[in-house]
């Protein structure tokens, strides 16, 4: 039977909580960590959710950061370094217990690690609206990264549009350009099980020798080699691919032979640490977060979390589906 967590919180003091680190490669453990005073501004909030960042939190599991990116890869509010041991995560969403009146009792998301409790200024925080359940909220980083993605593409109305990579960042992608108007839009994945949810999710599916050609735009999240392929042999003439894997330490080949310069096709990066330029001028943070946890308010995404872990049960659990074999989509741990 798990472990029942029980912080203890005093007024005014600084208390203990509840966190997960990753302690060695393929090894992580709950260990107790020291939540700070409730400061001016600042919030203190009980975690109900988070959700495993999958592609990154891999990397992270497995020792697998460059160390040019040590510092580059740093969340919010991550204690430790790279490569061990390092308390990470991106997707918390909880209630807040104490701060200021107006904002306690409300559901939040923060860009904080795993933790049974956490202490963070207003500022750092987006207000889950009621339409968004609690559970569904910690989508909110991939949906934001999903939303910079297609500002970095400028994609548009009857775009021909392919993304390649069937996992949480690649179906919001493709959810997102299926609600423009017109929009043919095809997810392209190796696994036939993502065919369904495609369906459910508004848009078409295809195995990677099935592809579609020609396309206006083209969305690469799979993180290989073979799925960089094919998204460059689905681009059309003059048409731009977004690479939004990223692929910690190692080389990956890239065709850019064949028709690639003939067909003067783009490769760009999308990366949503820093807004679009597209949007830069108007947009901060803040406004991106509030404007993603907003698309979350359609209750078909609930498909895309496949498992609930208990975090008392994290360090058992989480190899399991950070291995390369797992075939879920997101993972969630519940407090």
């Amino acid at each position: 039977m798990a472990q029942e967590l029980k912080p203890a919180f005093a007024a005014g003091a600084s208390s203990t909580a509840m966190g997960l680190w990753y302690v060695a490669p393929r090894e992580c453990a709950l260990n107790t960590v020291t939540v700070p005073p409730v400061g001016p501004g600042d919030c203190l909030v009980r975690t109900l959710w988070s959700g495993i960042s999958r592609g990154t939190e891999r990397l992270v599991f497995e020792g697998r950061v460059p160390p040019s990116e040590h510092e580059r890869m740093r969340a919010p509010f991550q204690e430790g370094a790279f490569p061990f041991p390092v308390r990470y995560g991106y997707c918390a969403v909880g209630l807040v217990e104490d701060g200021p009146a107006d904002i306690i009792g409300k559901t939040v998301f923060c860009l904080h690690p795993h933790q049974s409790h956490f202490v963070a200024p207003r500022e750092r925080l987006t207000v889950v609206p009621d339409a968004v359940p609690a559970r569904r909220a910690v989508l909110a980083a991939n949906m934001e990264t999903a939303l910079n993605a297609h500002w970095d593409a400028a994609s548009g109305p009857s775009d021909r549009i392919v993304v390649v990579g069937g996992g949480v960042l690649g179906l919001l992608v493709a959810w997102i350009a299926a609600r423009m108007p017109g929009a043919d839009v095809t997810l392209v994945d190796i696994d036939p099980g993502r065919a369904t949810l495609a369906e459910q999710l508004g848009f078409g599916f295809a195995r990677p020798g099935a592809a579609p050609e020609n396309a206006d735009l083209v969305f690469h999240a799979s993180a290989s080699a073979p799925g960089l392929a094919t998204a460059i042999a689905a681009a059309g003439f003059e048409a731009r691919i977004v690479e939004l894997s990223w692929y910690g330490e190692g080389v990956v080949p890239a065709p850019l032979g064949g028709a690639f310069h003939s067909k003067r096709l783009q490769i760009v990066s999308s990366q949503v640490g820093q807004v679009s330029p597209s949007r830069r001028s108007r947009w901060d943070y803040a406004r991106r977060a509030q404007a993603a946890m907003a698309l979350l308010a359609d209750e078909r995404l609930d498909g895309l979390i496949t498992q609930e872990i208990l975090f008392a049960d994290a360090p058992a659990q989480l190899p399991g589906v950070l291995s390369a074999d797992w075939r879920g989509l997101a993972a969630v741990l519940r407090y």
